[in-house]
């Protein structure tokens, strides 16, 4: 077996990082027996459902508050924020907490989800661009559609989904604002 030469290593090595470039991972977790996707770069930890406490006169799908080690996070329903049915509490579901870019700052937010799958790569080029019509969500919401074992994945472009400017709209002037969902530091 021949040796390798320096430049045929450093090749390899530029190679082998372009294409860990092409791949990114993917937290996959069920929603109404559909199966959606977030990028592992905006998710800080999967909890167990916990106790919540309901914050009077939200709109349905934040489901309340919890307290994570000291901190106080919004639960987004996100069956609900889709315009579905609201979520049954079971002993499966998830909360995901995500972290969420709020102008200079960042918000972490716990969403509700039915089950977690797994952590996939998905490969850059078996990641289509996002529907224009027939898709059940709003189509900003949908970072792309990554291609699975032959079956679509619906990405979420999670910065949207969990937009605080766009929730707080959605309460309205006569409930909270985005500054009181803020945790409290």
């Amino acid at each position: 077996m021949k040796a390798m030469t320096p430049i045929a290593k450093s090749l390899l090595t530029v190679a082998g990082s372009q294409n860990q470039e092409e791949q990114q991972q993917y937290l996959t977790f069920m929603l109404r027996s559909e199966t959606y996707a977030i990028s592992i770069l905006s998710i800080k930890e999967i909890i167990q459902h916990s106790q919540l406490t309901e914050v009077p006169r939200m709109p349905d799908f934040i489901l309340g508050v919890i307290n994570l080690r000291g901190a106080v996070v919004p639960v987004i329903d996100l069956s609900a924020r889709f315009g579905k049915r609201a979520i049954q509490v079971g002993r499966r579901n998830c909360i995901i907490i995500v972290e969420v870019n709020t102008g200079e700052e960042s918000q972490n937010v716990g969403v509700m989800v039915d089950a977690v799958n797994a952590v996939l790569e998905i490969p850059a080029h078996e990641i289509e661009p996002a529907p224009s019509f027939g898709s059940n969500i709003r189509a900003d919401f949908i970072a792309g559609m990554g291609k699975i074992n032959g079956k679509f994945v619906i990405i979420l472009n999670i910065q949207y989904v969990l937009s605080m400017d766009d929730m707080a709209a959605l309460v309205g002037a006569g409930y909270t604002s985005a500054v009181e969902l803020k945790p409290v530091e």
